[in-house]
């Protein structure tokens, strides 16, 4: 049972992880701070991004794809990379 539950659950973040990454644009990001903001495109939701969060540099109005992860202070965009 734990091995089907294990294995489902994989799959299910790897299919939307690899597959369905959402899209965004950078409202803002601080270099000088190593943050910022990106606006998602489906539904207008904000998600924090830290400088550790990128995979590419990026600068305000650059259009990105991102995972969602969440951590004890809520929702962030993770793995960030330009399109």
């Amino acid at each position: 049972f734990a091995l089907r539950y294990y294995l489902k659950f994989i799959f299910i973040y790897l299919f939307f992880n690899f597959f369905i990454m959402p899209t965004g644009t950078v409202k803002f990001f601080l270099d000088q701070k190593g943050y910022g903001f990106i606006q998602e495109d489906d539904t207008n939701e904000d998600y924090f991004v830290h400088v550790s969060c990128l995979i590419d540099k990026v600068r305000a109005e650059d259009k990105v794809s991102f995972e969602i992860i969440e951590d004890q202070r809520g929702k962030k965009a993770n793995e960030v990379k330009k399109i």
